[in-house]
């Protein structure tokens, strides 16, 4: 399969300035640039599908400039309605390393080139940036982009003069890749199209050259109807561990996720997050419809994604975990000690000594005490297997479950 027909097989394609897909199999230069903002400690599946595209780019043979905005990161990208909160310098760091680290760990290829545009925005002078970059654009064809209007129009937040400039920053730094390495393309999602398209302006205007954008839908999550992001309040984030923001998905819910899709988004998701091929796709998706019921494709799906995520151990290990957790022949209070340990390494804890009621309710599972002792009083919570009734001391270490798929171990 061709890079064309894969880019369209697994939907990734929305607005482009090539008109003939097929033109990508054939183009001269196979160098393209894709940037992440640090506005937060991690990355979220949202930014996942953007890079699962551009792995698809690599293993057609294209060269890739992964650039991590350690200077558009201390303006922040324009929302549609709000101001961003400005982030401190330290904050952009620390975020700009952890998001580093994970894009590493998804686009693994010899050939990458990771960059971050804050290297040749430092030292630029205010006043060369509005000669060289600020005449090339008119107000007018500022203003008429959509998140400029959203925000400035009837109703509107308003914007500042620093996130009105991102647009300016995101297209310098296409020209800047352009003329120092020859990277001729940009890939990114469907929402950064415009900013993206300020890049081949300026290349057009100073350089007299052609540059494309290429991008990729935004993944609609099918529950709600939002997109997968952080913004949206929905964030399934690529940390499994919390790197001091908070921001961070355990691998065990990482899992879950995808596992508990439903049927009608699962043939769209498979093709988007895993590296099978078409053909392993079409198998997976052609026994699933012979027995859903046996959620083959969610099975698939889980596996592949969290192994694209977090290594090929780590899917192993969880794939057997919930098989484990879940099976009916499973009998919780025949766990040894050093085995629920083992557990722990992919579901939350909580250290011995304190009462049931406040572990239930500092780990999420449920969202007062008001509702742990109605839980409670349901028997909708075990130890070991064992339902529980009363608020206890955890004494012990064992298995916590609430419902069907809600666990805690607890620990020393």
């Amino acid at each position: 399969m061709k890079l064309s027909e894969e880019l369209i097989y697994r939907g990734f394609m929305a607005e482009t300035t090539i008109e003939n897909p097929a033109d990508l199999d054939t183009r001269e230069s196979k160098k393209f640039y894709c940037g992440a903002d640090p506005s937060a400690d991690s990355l979220t599946i949202g930014n996942l599908a953007t890079l699962m595209m551009c792995a698809c780019f690599v293993r057609h043979g294209y060269e890739p400039y992964l650039l991590v905005g350690g200077a558009t990161g201390q303006i922040g990208d324009p929302k549609e309605n709000s101001e961003r909160d400005l982030k401190s310098l330290d904050e952009v760091e620390h975020n700009k390393e952890c998001i580093k680290n994970q894009i590493q760990r998804i686009i693994n290829s010899d050939k990458v080139t990771m960059l971050d545009n804050y290297d040749w925005f430092r030292d630029m002078r205010y006043l060369d940036f509005l000669r060289e970059v600020g005449k090339a654009f008119s107000m007018t064809q500022l203003l008429d982009r959509q998140f400029v209007q959203n925000r400035i129009g009837e109703g509107g937040s308003g914007i500042s003069y620093a996130e009105f400039s991102y647009t300016l920053i995101q297209g310098y730094d296409f020209l800047h890749l352009y003329r120092k390495y020859g990277v001729d393309l940009q890939l990114c999602g469907a929402d950064q199209y415009g900013n993206c398209t300020s890049g081949i302006h300026l290349i057009k205007r100073l350089e007299d050259k052609k540059a494309d954008v290429w991008s990729t839908p935004l993944v609609i999550d099918p529950i709600t109807g939002r997109k997968f992001g952080k913004s949206e309040g929905n964030a399934i984030w690529l940390a499994s561990d919390d790197n001091g923001g908070g921001n961070f998905t355990s691998i065990f819910d990482f899992y879950q996720f995808w596992l508990n899709q439903p049927d009608e988004s699962v043939e769209y998701l498979i093709k988007i997050y895993t590296l099978y091929d078409k053909e392993a796709i079409e198998d997976i998706l052609a026994r699933h419809k012979e027995a859903p019921e046996k959620r083959i494709a969610q099975r698939a799906l889980a596996r592949a994604a969290t192994e694209v995520v977090h290594g090929q151990e780590n899917a192993e290990a969880i794939e057997n975990l919930v098989a484990l957790l879940f099976s009916r022949d499973t009998n919780f209070s025949e766990f040894s000690e050093d085995e629920i340990l083992e557990f722990a390494k992919y579901l939350p804890t909580i250290n011995k000594g304190k009462m049931l009621i406040d572990a239930l309710v500092d780990n999420g599972l449920a969202e007062s005490k008001k509702k742990a002792r109605e839980f409670l009083a349901q028997g909708a919570i075990t130890i070991n297997g064992t339902k529980v009734k009363d608020d206890i001391e955890l004494k012990q270490t064992a298995i916590i479950k609430k419902g069907k798929n809600k666990f805690l171990i607890i620990k020393n």
